[in-house]
């Protein structure tokens, strides 16, 4: 369809009284056409001027689709010659601008199509003048050592568009903000001095190019400004110190102006690469709500320079920074991109109306306030558009005047007084929503008060290291009146306050956590339940604080993922990182989020003991699976791959039976199978037998060594065969004679229990199937039964119990059933890894009564309700002095007990009763073979 019809049908209308010049002009015109050019040339003097100038031109591109213009113009400008840029480039931006407003104005091309089309003009343009500029420095032997076959990719020279004119988004008259930057190690240090002055020059002569108004115009108003300490700083500037300034001084404003960033001119690998080296710099790991409040600071301090406080008032309103305009549209976006970014790489887009689609469909804004943002933003554009073509203006005031108003409704097509309506509704719903955001919460009812001892502890805290910096003292005591109030409203405030102080003093900084809090308040609630609850779960929280990050997530509190899926999620984000120990750091990050997720779902009885242990081992599972080829790919680097078949990790003890606890250490051993390969090969080959030994150490430091984000978990390999005195990892073939012919019974106990995790499958799969065939054969009862009871004396000898609270250790409790249910199992020649179905077994060979395996289980279950919530709560046995008496409820909800004393004597009750069985167990052989 031609650009006329294409016009003639917008359903956009116009004044037809404007304009009797604008159909002088176009006297063949159709009627429809000339109506359309008259409202527009009425309305807008500037748009008319170019019809005046250009009208042969205008003729012959309205004979056509406009995107054949456009094509045409963009055309023209890269066959441009050098000497004749500066006013080619001129007459373009004039068909530019002529173009876009008449297809704006008609309806013709969407806000992004008018906005990708100016900004596509710009990035040319950009193109063209530094290329120029900087080729000129090189034939006159400015830049050393640099011939001509360099002019393409400007020397090194990198031009950055900013702002709108990164993201595409250029208005009708836009300046173009730009950072200009030279990669500095292309020039030996001898000629960087000379390099510099010359990238200069050229930067300079760029920006005059684009900038000047002659008798042709002007092309853009170029701003660079944007370039880190301009007051002080060259127009380009290196990249390195570049880097150095953002990394060192710089400020969330520059954080979010990076945001849009793009690299539009000159060496664009050079300018993408630095993007890529900047994004630590704008994308914090963490959850970054310290935003908001520069956010808000910036926002005041832009209304008050430009003296726009005040209420909204149509005349003179400023769109673009007035309350409710296009920058708190813009700002709110931005923030939200800002805090989670860091953590969602989706988010990090440059188009405010696509940011805000990403923040919708993420969780991190509503759907209907996205809706209105979007709307709004778009609306705010095209007035915006319609403000600037009237005299080619780079302004964002709305008319003073009525006549000014019906110009505008006029270009809108529409009536005065309906339009003045919808822009005071639309500014004064995004004031609002906007306001909303960035305001700081006020602090909530006063306390009640305090005992002596609470006003104690609280009066030491500022001298913690999370309340050294003004900031973090001005965010705590906005929050402190509502953080008290609520910690008062636990059933022993005292206590609560008190544990409260133990994660406070744990932090290491409080600018970022209290700006957590401020904007979330339901997380104040989270840490008073954790603190009267789980004092050893607050102290984590203290030196851990990042793990409230995954609270705001939107699936904290979501049905568990499972483990294949979890995996996959780890996985992926491993993949997405290039670096070893960044991978390492990654997942311990992760796991930790997952880890606080299980202890917060027990903590508020949204799980059972029993599907705590589950979770806790399904993490485990999937942390290594996902981690395991990432070991394995480093190690190869230097060593080649694995020689034969590969290794396979299996999960032994709590972690092999799928049962573990908060404080669990991980039981493993590694099987290889190098299937007759006596080398790797690689860089530096190894002996096979080497080569698996130093992959599991590998494995080893992956996982327990300390890092920024601590450790995964402490691993325990002395259930290998020969225990410390073996091999850390075996050969399958060596696993298999040892298990047959060496194995000691407690051995064979222990791979009751195994469970291949990890590794090469088809090895693992072997591993399992080699395990129930040797479970499966004949053995001993006489001589399993003596072995156990000689391993239950050395165990009570040298592990006694830890007191009356203690679950794991002592007669009757979980290790004592535990070693019996295994040796059911391997009497039977069950390969049943968990304690019900290894009792069961024991029933089928008529060892074990129905009554016997259900005194056993009931011991066991107790003990592991207690065993589970103590680990949580203090990280070992249960303390009751150190758990408090919220944690003292906790257990008492998860064991069943009325109260405390009832609890102590349930345990001896039920522990002497499995002692019991045990004992006669024991003593008889099974009465079936």
């Amino acid at each position: 369809m031609t650009f006329t019809a294409r016009i003639t049908r917008s359903p956009r209308p116009f004044d037809p009284d404007r304009g009797a010049e604008a159909r002088a002009l176009m006297p063949d015109a159709s009627s429809e056409l000339a109506e359309v050019l008259e409202g527009t040339g009425g309305s807008s003097p500037f748009l008319l001027s170019l019809m005046t100038r250009d009208a042969v031109w205008l003729d012959r591109a309205l004979s056509g689709p406009p995107e054949d213009a456009f094509k045409a113009i963009i055309a023209d400008v890269r066959a441009l010659d050098d000497p004749d840029l500066a006013d080619g480039l001129r007459l373009a931006k004039r068909r530019v601008a002529l173009l876009t407003g008449l297809c704006d104005l008609a309806g013709v091309w969407s806000l992004e199509e008018v906005t990708g089309a100016l900004s596509d003009f710009a990035d040319l343009a950009v193109v063209r003048a530094i290329t120029a500029m900087v080729g000129a420095e090189i034939r006159r032997g400015k830049l050393p050592g640099v011939g001509k076959d360099a002019i393409g990719t400007t020397a090194g020279l990198s031009v950055l568009a900013m702002g709108k004119g990164g993201a595409r988004e250029l208005n009708y008259s836009s300046d173009i903000d730009l950072i200009c930057l030279f990669d500095e190690s292309r020039f030996a240090p001898e000629d960087y001095a000379e390099a510099r002055s010359a990238f200069i020059r050229a930067t300079r002569k760029m920006a005059a190019m684009l900038s000047d108004p002659t008798g042709e115009g002007y092309v853009f108003r170029t701003d660079l400004r944007l370039r880190p300490d301009p007051s002080v700083t060259p127009v380009c500037l290196s990249m390195d110190a570049a880097e150095t300034y953002y990394e060192s001084v710089g400020r969330t404003w520059e954080r979010a102006a990076y945001i849009k960033a793009r690299a539009c001119a000159g060496d664009i690998a050079a300018g993408e690469a630095f993007l890529q080296r900047l994004k630590p710099f704008v994308w914090r790991k963490h959850l970054d709500f310290a935003a908001i409040q520069d956010a808000h600071d910036m926002r005041l301090r832009i209304r008050e320079h430009k003296g726009l406080h005040g209420p909204i008032t149509l005349e003179g309103h400023n769109m673009k920074l007035g309350a409710g305009g296009i920058r708190e549209i813009e700002f709110f976006t931005q923030t939200r991109q800002i805090i989670a970014g860091g953590r969602d790489p989706d988010l990090r887009v440059r188009g405010t109306v696509e940011g805000l689609a990403r923040l919708a469909a993420k969780g991190w804004v509503p759907e209907d306030a996205a809706g209105i943002l979007t709307e709004d933003y778009r609306f705010h554009r095209e007035i915006e558009h319609r403000l600037q073509m009237i005299n080619d203006a780079q302004t964002h005031d709305l008319p003073k005047t009525p006549e000014g108003f019906e110009r505008i409704a006029a270009l809108c097509g529409r009536d005065v007084a309906e339009l003045r309506d919808d822009l005071r509704r639309r500014l004064t719903r995004i004031e609002e929503l906007t306001e909303g955001f960035f305001k700081p919460r006020e602090g909530g009812a006063a306390p009640q008060e305090l005992s002596e001892r609470s006003q104690e502890t609280i009066s030491g805290w500022r001298n913690y290291p999370a309340l050294r910096s003004d900031r973090a003292v001005e965010i705590f005591e906005r929050l402190k009146p509502d953080l008290l109030a609520r910690l008062q409203k636990a059933a022993r405030p005292d206590e609560a306050i008190a544990q409260f102080d133990r994660f406070l003093a744990g932090l290491p900084a409080g600018v970022q956590v209290f700006s957590l809090f401020n904007a979330n308040p339901q997380l104040i609630d989270l840490i008073v339940d954790i603190a009267a609850t789980a004092p050893g779960l607050a102290l984590y929280l203290g030196h851990n604080s990042q793990v409230f990050d995954a609270v705001i997530g939107g699936d904290f509190f979501a049905p568990w993922p499972g483990r294949d899926a979890l995996t996959e999620a780890l996985a992926g984000r491993l993949e997405k990182l290039d670096d070893y120990e960044a991978k390492l750091d990654d997942a311990r990050r992760w796991t930790k989020e997952w880890h606080f997720r299980i202890g917060v779902h027990h903590l508020r009885d949204l799980i059972s003991a029993d599907e705590t242990g589950a979770e806790y081992a399904a993490l485990a599972d999937a942390v290594l699976n996902a981690l395991w080829p990432v070991i394995v790919a480093e190690f190869a680097r230097k060593h080649g791959p694995p020689p034969g078949q590969g290794a396979a990790l299996i999960g032994m003890g709590s972690l092999g039976s799928e049962r573990l606890t908060a404080a669990s250490d991980l039981d493993l051993i590694v099987i290889y199978d190098a299937a007759g390969v006596e080398t790797s090969e690689g860089r530096r080959p190894l002996p096979s037998r080497t080569y698996y030994a130093r992959l599991t150490q590998a494995l080893v430091t992956a996982v327990t060594a300390p890092m920024p984000e601590g450790r995964l978990y402490e691993i325990d390999m002395r259930l290998r065969p020969s225990g410390r005195q073996g091999p850390v990892a075996t050969s399958f073939e060596a696993f298999q004679i040892y298990q047959k012919t060496e194995a000691w019974t407690w051995e064979h106990l222990a791979l009751t229990r195994a469970r291949p995790l990890a590794g090469y499958k088809a090895l693992a799969e072997a591993v399992e199937a080699f395990r129930r065939d040797l479970l499966a054969m004949p053995s001993d009862p006489a001589k399993v039964l003596a072995d156990v009871a000689e391993m239950r004396e050395r165990i009570a000898a040298a592990k006694p119990a830890k007191g009356e609270w203690e679950a794991k250790l002592g007669t009757g409790r979980m290790q004592d059933v535990e070693l019996l249910a295994q040796a059911a199992a391997l009497i039977a020649g069950d390969p049943a890894r968990q304690i019900p179905a290894q009792l069961a077994a024991g029933e089928r060979i008529g060892w074990l009564s129905a009554e016997d395996s259900a005194t056993l289980g009931t011991s066991y279950a107790l003990m592991w309700s207690l065993q589970s919530a103590a680990r949580l709560l203090t990280g070992d046995v249960l303390d009751l002095e150190l758990a408090g008496q919220g944690g003292t409820d906790f257990v008492l909800r998860e064991t069943g007990a009325p109260d405390i004393a009832a609890l102590a004597d349930r345990l001896q009750e039920v522990s002497q009763a499995a002692g019991i069985v045990i004992d006669n167990a024991l003593g008889r052989k099974p009465s079936k073979p």
